[in-house]
């Protein structure tokens, strides 16, 4: 009998390159972002001032919804919620920005047609946005009901004095206000950097929602200062009837991709 030898190739896989997590950006580079946001808004500004009258309209729409239907006792709550998925109402700025940053054109329509890389994947981020969303307004009603008891709502113009004009209210602040904490810097942490990357590359959510943690526990000091930067502006346009988001809104949404393009980690389909 003959001996036939049988050659089967090997394959090696390629070792994709090492991530740096760490960009050793400084804290102050947060107000660079900043400023390019606000940079970004000043070219084209209509097109991010027709996304901020969007994101008015429908924030006081539901504010005026809640009175209306008498469940103003989620009302703090449903603001603090804004915050978790906010992120998903600025796909189209991220667009506009990138196309600036690339020297094409912008006009409205443009950035209401930008066709993220990833696909779907930015739908399934918001899915799981809204679910910590739902989490977070049981748990302030929780909250609520541990400290109070099961006591109606007083009406929001009398749950000022309610909650700083008694012990159990600060108590009560205090509590919520670490619960509502954890649950936006997580939500921060896993969308910040992750829609971004799911708009600019063809990867999976978790990927993304991954990375972007890991950029953000990674650069801490510098994500702790931008972060401060969103709530602080967030709650100074609340003050005149939300009208300030029409503003505050695109400004945060177009430093928010400055801070991806500065932070975002080398990937295999960026040397290949």
């Amino acid at each position: 009998m003959s001996k036939n030898t049988l050659s089967i190739p090997v394959v090696v896989p390629r070792s994709p390159p090492a991530v740096s997590w760490q960009r050793h950006a400084p804290p102050a580079e947060a107000f660079r972002w900043l400023e390019a946001g606000w940079s970004d808004f000043r070219k084209d500004p209509l097109v991010s001032l027709a996304y901020g009258g969007v994101v008015f309209s429908a924030s006081a729409s539901l504010v005026l919804g809640l009175a209306v239907l008498g469940w103003d006792y989620i009302l703090l709550p449903v603001l603090a919620g804004f915050l978790v998925v906010g992120p998903m109402f600025a796909v189209g700025l991220y667009d506009k920005s990138r196309r600036i940053a690339a020297g094409d054109a912008v006009d409205l329509v443009l950035t209401l047609q930008a066709a993220p890389k990833s696909g779907g994947q930015i739908a399934f981020i918001g899915v799981i946005l809204s679910l910590l969303l739902v989490i977070w307004l049981r748990a302030s009603v929780i909250i609520y009901a541990l400290f109070f008891g099961l006591v109606p709502f007083p009406g929001f113009d009398q749950i000022v004095v309610m909650l700083v004009g008694t012990h159990t209210g600060w108590w009560m602040l205090l509590v919520g206000s670490c619960i509502g904490a954890l649950f936006a810097s997580f939500s921060f942490a896993i969308s910040v950097f992750a829609i971004p990357m799911l708009l600019d590359r063809d990867v999976d959510a978790f990927t993304a929602m991954g990375t972007s943690m890991a950029l953000v526990t990674a650069n801490l000091p510098v994500m702790l200062v931008w972060g401060a930067i969103v709530l602080g502006l967030f709650l100074l346009s609340l003050i005149p009837f939300m009208l300030g988001l029409i503003v505050v809104f695109p400004v945060l949404a177009h430093g928010t991709w400055h801070a991806y393009e500065a932070m975002r980690p080398v990937m295999q389909s960026d040397v290949e």
